[in-house]
């Protein structure tokens, strides 16, 4: 079997990557790095003259290849990677009649527990339960709560330090009385706080037992999320920027982080995943990976989840909830009583739909006006 050609598509804010073979086999894959897919599509198709006549089995040695071979990296090219990797391994699944998790190992788990990453901000604090309760209603067990609002008010007082703190434990004060104990919080700071504030907040929201702090200071200085993982009793998730398994492998060596979160569209695909996920075994670290893209992303998220013994719990990112984006694939992944279903169809387990560009017309998520659809998604629940 040859890789014959390789196509791309767009479809709503996500891109998507189909490697074509000669015995009629096509991968599906997804690139990460969102805020620049025309230049990750751009290292795609360059990639593509590589592959083309190449037997697509050859999962880990094109990997190495695309990693090695141009002495640069960053985002783009291991998000391209990704993409490519992903298909390759839909290929592979495909061809030999099973599913991705088959090939890494079988399944450790039948379904998968997920929360809802859902990032609207409030400070009405009954709207704010309401959200919670809603969310519990309709299933999920565990949710993401954003906490870190804009430092700007009218009074001042956003920027005043103990405002600050004050005010994003009180979001978790409430969403705790709405839901009650049987109900997981991922405290997404999205990076936002100072160390001090990071510390000051891990400390005071911890009576109400948050499962996560997601990312409380920016990533790019280790020793600071170490401290900070040091000084609380809330374990840390980070890794969603991590674009290398070394990267990965720094965070949990320095004791930066409880949970890890690899993105398989970024740091490498399933192939990348999956390592990573034996070096956290290996330290002790549960794996949350990071899903805040489309449908092909969740499906190969999944793969690696049935086949990990340190799984933590899945992103089920705000974009599809109520089956927003289940006619972008031709059998829309299944969710049930908080938990995603492992598909056993060969692959990754899903298949775009032939009308995916019509359906889900291409829009740059960083443009306003994705920013309006993606605030009004959120709000329909």
């Amino acid at each position: 079997m040859k890789i014959t050609d390789v196509k791309l598509r767009f479809a709503k804010h996500y891109l998507f990557v189909q490697v074509y073979t000669d015995a009629g086999i096509v991968g599906l894959g997804e690139a990460g790095n969102w805020g620049y897919l025309q230049a990750t599509a751009a290292a795609i198709e360059k990639f593509a003259d590589y592959l083309i006549g190449k037997d697509p089995f050859r999962i880990e040695d094109f990997n190495q290849n695309f990693l090695r071979s141009v002495y640069f990296r960053g985002s783009v090219i291991m998000s391209a990677i990704s993409a490519i990797d992903i298909a390759l391994w839909d290929i592979k699944g495909k061809a030999l009649g099973v599913p991705v998790y088959e090939l890494l190992g079988g399944k450790t788990r039948d379904k998968v527990r997920v929360y809802a990453s859902v990032m609207h901000i409030t400070e009405d604090k009954n709207e704010l339960a309401a959200q919670y309760q809603q969310l519990q209603q309709m299933g999920f067990t565990a949710a993401k709560i954003f906490c870190n609002g804009p430092t700007s008010s009218p009074d001042g007082k956003g920027e005043f330090f103990s405002s600050r703190i004050e005010r994003e434990v009180e979001k978790v004060r409430v969403c705790r009385e709405a839901v009650g104990p049987d109900f997981d919080f991922i405290l997404e700071v999205h990076r936002g706080m100072t160390l001090p504030e990071a510390v000051a907040f891990g400390r005071a929201v911890e009576p109400y037992r948050p499962m996560v702090l997601e990312d409380p200071v920016p990533p790019d200085n280790v020793d600071t999320m170490a401290e900070v993982a040091s000084k609380i009793g809330v374990p840390i998730a980070t890794g969603e920027r991590a674009i290398d398994l070394r990267e990965c492998e720094v965070l949990m060596a320095r004791h930066a982080c409880q949970y890890i979160r690899p993105d398989v569209c970024a740091v490498g695909g399933i192939t990348t995943s999956k390592k990573i996920a034996a070096l956290a075994e290996a330290h002790d670290v549960l794996v949350i990976p990071h899903n805040p893209l489309g449908p092909v992303s969740t499906a190969a998220c999944l793969q690696i989840c049935a086949s990990i013994p340190n799984l933590g719990i899945q992103e089920l990112p705000g974009f599809c909830l109520n089956g927003a984006e289940d006619r972008m694939v031709k059998e829309p992944l299944r969710y049930e009583n908080g938990c995603m279903l492992i598909p056993d169809a060969p692959g990754i387990g899903v298949e775009l739909a032939d009308d995916a560009e019509e359906l889900y017309p291409a829009k740059e998520r960083g443009s306003n006006a994705a920013r309006r659809a993606f605030d009004g998604a959120v709000k329909d629940w």
